[in-house]
């Protein structure tokens, strides 16, 4: 009788861990203080809206990766100058959008210069499961999300954009200023200035621990035709390593780039350093490599380590990021800065 109790108890316990994985029939319950430590970090005071499609996901104990998809989908379908087909074209009067997602076990997934798809943070995650790339881009791109069924939007120009863009061609001027994500929309200060750019970036830990991220952008407006920045590149502008911790960048995409600034924060964190502590090594990084020149761009990180500690930095006052956990879902917060 011991035995076969014995038999029977073991039995259980198997058929949990097996419908714990994915494709498992019943997802194993999880306790009330599992659920208690989920949390998204997203950059920009836009991150509040995006962290409610993310939270909707992890406070039933979804996946990390359901949820930064899902969160930053907002933005996307949102009418916004810096994210998604309703963002500043390039020079040619095309939009163009970056896109990657990062999962807990190092599978990632990106998109550049695509064009006339809503979701492209979506077609990254496909590429990341569908295909044996990590990145696909431009006509190939727009291919690869045709024939995964996403459908193509009108090539036209939404109405603020169209106006914004033929402002901007009076004069051709590209002058990136800092912190324009401040400004809320794209009418605000001179056309080619206070409304280029920016990107939403978003980091989440689950109630099974583990991490995942996503970064999209309709890319600096008025830029160069092919230009990518660091939003669609993985260990540039997004970096996911389940054993230490994740991050993300916002801002100046080419300095960025320079220091494969997302990859580097989390090796900082490797060392032991907080995220927050992290956020800035990085950022001092950057500032010595600009020099001089570093008072007229803005590079700002985001980063949660493996225990759900968050943290974040700026080159340059005034960047603010979005916090959602069970305590608090639309928390916004000033970020240290390095530059008086």
């Amino acid at each position: 009788m011991a035995t076969r109790r014995k038999f029977l108890t073991s039995s259980a316990a198997s058929l949990a861990l097996l419908t714990a994985q994915p494709g498992g029939a019943v997802p194993v319950p999880l306790p009330p203080n599992a659920r208690g430590k989920a949390l998204a970090i997203s950059t920009w005071n836009d991150g509040v809206a995006a962290n409610q499609g993310a939270w909707e996901i992890l406070k039933k104990g979804g996946p990390a990766l359901d949820a930064v998809e899902a969160g930053v989908m907002v933005t996307e379908a949102s009418q916004n100058c810096c994210v998604g087909l309703g963002g500043n074209p390039d020079r040619d009067g095309i939009v163009t959008l970056d896109a990657c997602i990062m999962d807990h076990q190092f599978n990632c997934g990106s998109v550049a210069a695509l064009e006339r798809i809503l979701h492209p943070i979506s077609v990254a995650r496909r590429v990341m499961e569908k295909t044996p790339h990590v990145m696909l881009v431009g006509e190939g791109a727009q291919q690869f999300a045709v024939a995964q069924g996403f459908p193509l939007q009108p090539q036209k120009l939404s109405p603020d954009a169209e106006k914004a863009y033929r402002e901007w061609l009076k004069t051709s001027e590209y002058k990136p200023v800092v912190n324009i994500e401040n400004s809320g929309n794209r009418k605000t200060g001179p056309v080619g200035g206070p409304q280029n750019h920016d990107t939403i970036a978003m980091l989440a830990l689950d109630a099974q621990g583990n991490l995942s991220g996503s970064c999209t952008t309709s890319g600096m407006g008025f830029k160069m035709r092919g230009r990518v920045g660091d939003s669609p590149l993985i260990g540039s502008g997004l970096y996911v390593d389940n054993e230490v911790g994740a991050a993300a960048a916002t801002g100046q995409g080419e300095d960025v780039i320079r220091m494969a600034g997302a990859h580097t924060v989390v090796e900082f964190m490797r060392q032991g350093m907080s995220p927050e502590a992290a956020c800035r090594a990085a950022v001092e990084r950057v500032n010595r490599i600009k020099g001089a020149k570093a008072k007229d761009i803005q590079v700002c990180f985001i980063a949660v380590n493996n225990q759900g500690v968050t943290g974040a930095f700026a080159l340059q006052k005034g960047f603010s990021y979005s916090l959602c956990n069970a305590a608090d879902q639309r928390k916004v917060v000033q970020s240290g800065y390095l530059l008086k």
